[in-house]
């Protein structure tokens, strides 16, 4: 059950709220979005059929949800959501690039990297500071001074931050930084960073696991709404399948399926999925075709001396290519280019 509270309500009509859940022996999770609060309730079939709070000040709805993720059902919000990373918007009506090398490594390469990104028409700048890798011997990042660096390329450039945070313990420094947080795929069902980022106050990017299936990616999504942060973007990203061709197989028909599922929106990382430039921007197309908000790749001014991810990355080669299956799927699909928001 999910209680959706008027936009006047006050704080004394939430305590009410939660106070007649718990006392008739139910679970209240708060979430405050932009636009409203929204109370789920975790109860037995007894204590829902009894509970009365229909008619208590400052509730405006209640409603019954079947999934087991009560918050971000499409059971509990029919129109599928926009989420904005510093203004610039990720959900329905339109098509967003985000681009940028998978790891910061120097200030020259990290800004170079981002005016290839705008080069292509992106209006979000990814890059890692904080690297799994699943060799313990490879490039970790530069951590606090990757961070340092992706601010001051976007003061420079005005494109605000995705980048990854992977420890419970770096949340605040890196919320400090970035626009956005990302959840790497392996860190999808570390749930106490799930909780640690959805108390933080800025959007979460949330990658599905290596073998996760949609419900599980969809549980761990709700960890983060439950601490009350419903600005939350899917990325699909590949699974692990058993052709050796490539790295993962990106699951095209996670994105119609996730979007009948959640409100949230859904986007597709081509470059992580497939470990291979060629094949990076006809599965970037296939992606938009099937209704991603958006595309994330990988950009380097010297692949070949890239300390991370070297072969997935685009070169400037690729941009106009980039840029054109980018215009055309949106145009396609009826939807426009998000464009970056002036600084």
């Amino acid at each position: 059950m999910v209680i959706v509270m008027s936009p006047d309500a006050g704080e004394n009509d939430l305590a009410e709220v939660v106070s007649n859940i718990e006392a008739a022996g139910g679970h209240a999770f708060v979430s405050r979005g932009v636009a409203r609060t929204i109370v789920g309730v975790v109860a037995g079939e007894e204590v829902l059929e009894n509970l009365q709070v229909h008619a208590l000040p400052g509730v405006a709805d209640v409603v019954r949800i079947t999934a087991p993720y009560k918050l971000i059902s499409r059971e509990n919000h029919s129109q599928r959501s926009v989420i904005r990373v510093g203004g610039v918007p990720i959900g329905p009506g339109t098509v967003t690039l985000i681009a940028g090398p998978c790891a910061v490594e120097t200030p020259e390469q990290t800004l170079e990297a981002a005016q290839m990104a705008i080069a292509a028409g992106a209006s979000l700048l990814r890059g890692g500071a904080f690297k799994p890798r699943t060799s313990p011997y490879a490039f970790q990042g530069l951590g606090v001074r990757g961070l340092e660096i992706l601010s001051d390329v976007r003061a420079e450039t005005g494109l605000p931050i995705v980048t990854e945070v992977m420890d419970a313990s770096d949340v605040d420094v890196v919320a400090a930084h970035a626009d956005m947080l990302q959840i790497g795929t392996r860190n999808m069902q570390n749930f106490g960073l799930l909780q640690a980022v959805g108390s933080v106050g800025k959007p979460v990017m949330l990658k599905r696991g290596l073998t996760a299936t949609y419900e599980e990616w969809l549980m761990a999504a709700e960890y983060i709404a439950q601490r009350g942060n419903l600005d939350i973007v899917l990325c699909e990203r590949g699974v692990r399948s058993f052709e050796p061709a490539i790295r993962n197989m990106l699951d095209v028909s996670a994105v119609p399926m996730i979007q009948s599922l959640s409100h949230l929106p859904i986007i597709v990382d081509p470059s992580h999925a497939a470990g291979r430039r060629d094949l990076v921007i006809p599965l970037a197309r296939a992606g938009l075709a099937a209704g991603a908000d958006a595309v994330m790749v990988d950009l380097h001014p010297h692949p070949e001396s890239a300390r991370c991810d070297g072969p997935q990355a685009l070169t400037r080669d690729e941009l106009p290519a980039l840029a054109s299956a980018v215009r055309t799927m949106a145009a396609a699909t009826d939807r426009t280019v998000a464009v970056p928001v002036p600084a």
